[in-house]
């Protein structure tokens, strides 16, 4: 009678292990910014409707297209680190940058802004600068060194 019991045996004995390892490592390539797309689209979200949200779209009419603008961008970022995060790990860069815009961006576009407006853009340009910071601290790590 044949042995048919399946003993429990370790999956380096299978004929295709090699391609089992090549295709996982394939499959969660790139997706080291995984815990960082939610947030990060988050605060694109917060930040396109911070207008509405602390009541400044009558006295900076500017300050709301912009952040709209922005809100927009850093989603649009978040999405495309989570659907292609190996094509968007040169883009982490861009993310600081919106996070630093985001800080001056009171002084600069608009018109004398009370405190509660300097303050929400600084939160949100510094929670960008931070997140940017860690894609691109994951994009650096994943960057063969030649």
């Amino acid at each position: 009678m044949a042995n048919v019991s399946h003993g429990r045996s370790d999956i380096s004995s299978h004929p295709d292990v090699s391609e089992m390892r090549e295709r996982y490592a394939r499959m969660l390539g790139g997706r080291d910014v995984a815990l960082v797309d939610g947030p990060v689209f988050l605060l694109g979200l917060y930040c396109a409707a911070s207008p509405w949200i602390l009541h400044y779209t009558a006295s900076q009419p500017a300050l709301v297209t912009h952040n709209l603008i922005m809100g927009i961008a850093i989603g649009l970022l978040a999405l495309g680190f989570t659907r292609a995060p190996e094509r968007m790990y040169g883009l982490s860069w861009a993310m600081c940058a919106l996070g630093i815009w985001m800080i001056i961006a009171p002084w600069v576009v608009g018109t004398s802004p009370d405190k509660g407006v300097i303050i929400n853009n600084v939160i949100i340009g510094a929670l960008a600068l931070c997140l940017g910071l860690v894609c691109a601290a994951s994009a650096a790590k994943r960057t063969p060194v030649t």
